[in-house]
């Protein structure tokens, strides 16, 4: 069913619960890209819904997403969700959102798996007006915030590890910042190029958080065999209060006490295959 009307259609505060707009209609072109779930079938736009041939039907939420999933999967909280966008919208990413620009090659559609709010999605369609955004997810906070993020992102929820609800060779150019792979789902979708970004064993390294595993890239690796490009990305953030940093990740499921200011190292790895 879809999700219960906002307060009203203005832009929201980083931080809180994007209003409903008047149910926003998903991008057209975006159409030819996206599968039916059950049945793999090609979808058409009815009324506040997406159908495909098979009668397998989808209502697109107020808040501008579609559910294209056989079964809801569990997805980061409210709270968490919040968290990233007060800390994204605060700039202490927005070197890494430049970098995947840089990195990026021309591209007609680019899917994000595990989009989040949309942030560097958002980012990818600002450089580059003319290709069209899919952002697969399967928190519902997130993609409220997804599908107002930028004009031309589609917010899709589904689950990362079920096959995706997108056609063969869909995607042109697909993100992958701090998210799951579903490696055999993303080599049936990628027609061109795909963009990874990790942390390393350093990030974040001043907080006692849960950490990066030591084989992390080697399984990388492993599950997408050698990037054709790759660049450690480090820089050091000052904050006033850590807490949406701790809030808005893995830790936060955790009980690992109250975080406080000072300098802290942001290390990753955008990778290209």
């Amino acid at each position: 069913m879809p999700d219960a009307p906002g307060p009203g259609p203005s832009r929201p505060a980083p931080g809180t619960d994007p209003p409903a707009p008047s149910r926003p209609a998903l991008s057209p072109d975006a159409l030819d890209a996206l599968v039916c779930p059950h049945c793999g079938g090609a979808l058409t736009r009815a009324e506040h819904a997406l159908r495909c041939p098979r009668g397998h039907s989808f209502d697109v939420a107020r808040q501008g997403y579609v559910a294209l999933e056989r079964r809801p999967a569990r997805g980061d909280t409210a709270d968490m969700v919040a968290a990233r966008e007060r800390f994204l919208a605060a700039g202490h990413y927005a070197p890494i959102a430049a970098a995947l620009v840089e990195a990026a090659p021309p591209a007609r559609t680019i899917v994000d798996l595990g989009c989040g709010t949309g942030y560097y999605l958002a980012a990818l369609l600002d450089a580059r007006p003319d290709a069209r955004g899919i952002g697969l997810d399967a928190s519902r906070p997130a993609l409220r915030r997804a599908a107002r993020a930028h004009p031309k992102i589609t917010a899709v929820a589904c689950d990362i590890w079920d096959a995706l609800p997108l056609a063969d060779g869909a995607a042109d150019l697909m993100l992958n910042v701090f998210a799951p792979r579903n490696v055999p789902e993303i080599r049936r979708v990628l027609a061109g190029t795909l963009l990874v970004v990790t942390p390393t064993e350093r990030h974040l390294r001043e907080l006692d958080l849960i950490g990066v595993h030591p084989r992390k890239q080697e399984r990388l690796h492993d599950a997408l065999g050698a990037p054709r490009a790759e660049r450690l990305l480090e820089y050091e953030l000052t904050l006033a209060d850590a807490a949406d940093l701790v809030a808005m990740g893995p830790s936060a499921h955790h009980d690992l006490g109250a975080r406080t200011g000072g300098r802290v190292t942001v290390s990753v790895r955008i990778e290209t295959y």
